[in-house]
C-alpha cells in the first residue's frame, strides 16, 4: 500500500459522507419545505429529483477528469462550489422556481463518488480494491445525517441564528450549516493529503479512456448499481414521504425509521467489498437479488387475506398486515442487500477494466444515479394510477427481477461458450454401474 494512502481513504470517505449528505437533504427538509411554500407531492418529488439528477449527470466527466489531473485537485474544488448553492439555499428569499434552481445545483455534491472510486483505485494495490472501495463507499451513510439531525435541529433553531447570522434557523440551518463544513473539509483534504502527482496515472488521450464503455458488460454493470444503488437514493429520498402518509407517522419518527435503511445500505459496504475479494462478486450478486427479490415481495403485498369457496359461501382467511415494525424491518433486510450489492458491483470495474476506472466507474455511477432520479416521480405517477402506496416496492421487485434473469441469462451464456460440450455429457453420458 502506498504512503499516504490511509489518508487519502480516511478524508476522501469523509468528504463523501458529507456531499452525500447534502446531495440527498432535501429528503427530510422537503416536508416543511413543502410546508411552508405549499407545494404538491408531485412538485415535492420534483425537488428531490432535480437534486438526483445534477448528482449524476457529471460523474462520467468527473471521473475521467479524476484519472487525468488527480482526485484531490477535483475533490477540493467540488466541495467549494457546492459550497456556494449550500448558503445560497439557507439565505435567499425564495419561491418554488428558485427552490428548484439551487436544489439542483446543491445536487452537484452527488458527483463526488465516481471522483472518489477512481482516486482511491490508485492507492491500493488490487487485492484490496474491494474493501477500500467498499470503505469509501460507506460514505452513503451521510445520507442519514440529516435524517438525525435534520428533524431536531429544525425544531430547536426556528426563529434563532448563529455565528452573527451566518447559520439561521428553522430548515435553513441545515444547508448553511453543510456549506461551512464543506469549506472546512475542502482545506483538510488541500494541507493532509498526498499530492496528486505522486500516484497518478499517466494522461491518455480522452479516445481511449472512453473505449470501454462500448463493452456490453459496463451496461449491465450500470442496471445492477441501478438496483443497488439508484433504487436506494430513491428510498432514502422517498421513506420519510412513505412512513407519513402511509403509517400517519411524524416527521422525526419518519426520518428515523428510514436512516434504519440508510445505515445498512451504507455501512455493509465495506464488508460488501470485502466479501467481493474472497468469494467473488458474482456470487455475492446473486445472494444480493434473490433476498431483495423476497424482501420486496413482502413489501410489495403489505396486507391482505385469502378467500376460500365453501358450501357455506366464500371466507376470508390468514388475514395479514405489516405494521410499522415488521415493515421496517424487512426494509431493513433490503438495505442490507443493496449496501452489500454496491460493494459488489464496483468490485468488478477494477477487475475487467483495471485502467479505465474513472471512465467505466462514472458511466455505473452516473446511470446508477439517474435510476434514483427517475424513481421518486415514478413512484408519485405509480400510486396515482393503482392508488396503492406500495406500488413502490412493485415496481423494485420487477427491475430486480430484471436484473436477476439478464445475470444470470449471461453467466449460463459464457459456461456454455467456454464448455460448449457439456450439455451433452449431462443429458447423454451414461452412468458407470461398476456392473451391479
Amino acid at each position: 500500500m502506498a504512503r499516504g494512502a490511509g489518508r487519502v481513504l480516511t478524508l476522501s470517505t469523509f468528504a463523501f459522507t458529507l456531499m452525500f449528505a447534502v446531495w440527498l437533504m432535501f429528503g427530510v427538509l422537503g416536508i416543511p419545505i413543502q410546508k411552508e411554500f405549499g407545494l404538491t407531492d408531485s412538485q415535492l418529488a420534483w425537488l428531490s429529483s432535480v437534486a438526483i439528477l445534477n448528482g449524476a449527470i457529471w460523474r462520467l466527466l468527473l471521473g475521467v477528469l479524476a484519472d487525468r489531473i488527480g482526485g484531490k485537485r477535483v475533490t477540493v474544488v467540488m466541495l467549494l462550489l457546492t459550497a456556494i448553492p449550500s448558503y445560497l439555499l439557507a439565505h435567499m428569499t425564495l419561491n418554488y422556481h428558485w427552490l428548484l434552481v439551487l436544489a439542483f445545483f446543491v445536487g452537484f455534491a452527488g458527483n463526488l463518488f465516481s471522483v472518489g472510486i477512481a482516486w482511491n483505485s490508485h492507492w491500493f494495490p488490487r487485492e484490496r480494491q474491494g474493501f477500500a472501495l467498499g470503505v469509501f463507499g460507506a460514505g452513503n451513510v451521510g445520507a442519514s445525517a440529516t435524517k438525525f439531525i435534520g428533524p431536531a435541529v429544525i425544531s430547536a433553531t426556528i426563529g434563532t441564528s448563529y455565528i452573527g447570522g451566518i447559520i439561521p434557523g428553522g430548515w435553513r440551518f441545515v444547508p448553511a450549516l453543510y456549506a461551512v463544513l464543506l469549506v472546512l473539509t475542502a482545506f483538510a483534504i488541500m494541507f493532509l493529503t498526498p499530492a496528486d502527482s505522486i500516484n497518478i496515472q499517466p494522461s491518455r488521450p480522452l479516445r481511449e479512456m472512453f473505449a470501454p464503455l462500448k463493452y456490453m458488460q459496463v451496461w449491465r454493470f450500470s442496471f445492477y448499481y441501478v438496483i443497488v444503488f439508484g433504487a436506494y437514493v430513491a428510498l432514502a429520498s422517498w421513506m420519510p414521504k412513505y412512513y407519513v402518509s402511509v403509517y400517519g407517522l411524524n416527521l422525526h419518527d419518519a426520518a428515523l425509521l428510514t436512516a434504519l435503511f440508510i445505515f445498512p445500505a451504507s455501512l455493509l459496504r465495506p464488508l460488501g467489498g470485502y466479501l467481493s475479494d474472497k468469494i467473488g462478486a458474482r456470487r455475492l450478486m446473486y445472494a444480493t437479488f434473490i433476498s431483495m427479490l423476497v424482501s420486496l415481495a413482502l413489501l410489495a403485498a403489505p396486507f391482505g387475506y385469502i378467500v376460500l369457496n365453501t358450501p357455506e359461501g366464500a371466507k376470508s382467511v390468514l388475514p395479514y398486515h405489516l405494521g410499522v415494525l415488521p415493515f421496517t424491518l424487512i426494509l431493513f433486510v433490503v438495505g442490507c442487500s443493496m449496501g452489500i450489492g454496491k460493494a459488489a458491483v464496483f468490485k468488478h470495474i477494477p477487475e475487467y477494466f483495471p485502467h479505465d476506472v474513472g471512465a467505466v466507474g462514472g458511466l455505473v455511477g452516473t446511470l446508477g444515479a439517474l435510476g434514483g432520479f427517475l424513481l421518486p416521480p415514478f413512484f408519485v405517477s405509480m400510486r396515482g394510477l393503482t392508488g396503492l402506496p406500495q406500488s413502490t416496492f412493485i415496481v423494485l421487485f420487477l427491475l430486480t427481477l430484471v436484473a436477476i434473469l439478464w445475470m444470470h441469462f449471461v453467466i449460463v451464456k459464457m459456461l456454455h461458450q467456454a464448455s460448449p460440450d457439456l450439455e451433452h455429457r449431462i443429458d447423454y453420458h451414461p452412468v458407470q454401474t461398476n456392473g451391479v
